[in-house]
């Protein structure tokens, strides 16, 4: 199978997931605080770890089941999910100051880049 299936097939998988928890959440606690999203982040950047470690270095699986796991189920799922395992790794690396940047920069730019959407589009219309 190629990889391009295999990235969409697990991120279709991951991005099912991430809406139905999005609803559930919505109906138990409602629309006042993105519970959803909170927990998709954090249960995505667990499962993140935990299957990275295991994959990876307990049972050497293939660059299939990765492509697959992590960067479809789990790509599809949260983002944040990857941009934690990449802030990690360059802490693991010792680069703490790329590290931080990098933190720091997807976080600031990223919030900046939905402020410069929403003006371009409030503009347009």
């Amino acid at each position: 199978m190629s990889n391009l299936l295999l990235v969409g097939a697990g991120g279709a998988i991951g991005s099912m997931a991430r809406y139905l928890i999005g609803l559930w959440t919505l109906q138990r606690f409602g629309p006042g605080f993105p519970w959803g999203t909170l927990g998709v982040n954090i249960t995505g950047s667990f499962l993140i770890g935990l299957l990275a470690e295991l994959i990876m270095r307990k049972f050497g699986a293939s660059a299939d089941m990765r492509l697959f796991l992590i960067t479809g189920v789990l790509g599809g799922y949260t983002t944040f999910s990857a941009f934690s395992l990449d802030a990690i790794t360059l802490f693991e690396r010792g680069d703490t100051i790329l590290a931080i940047t990098y933190i720091a920069a997807s976080v600031v730019l990223s919030i900046l880049a939905v402020f410069a959407g929403l003006a371009l589009m409030r503009a347009m219309v």
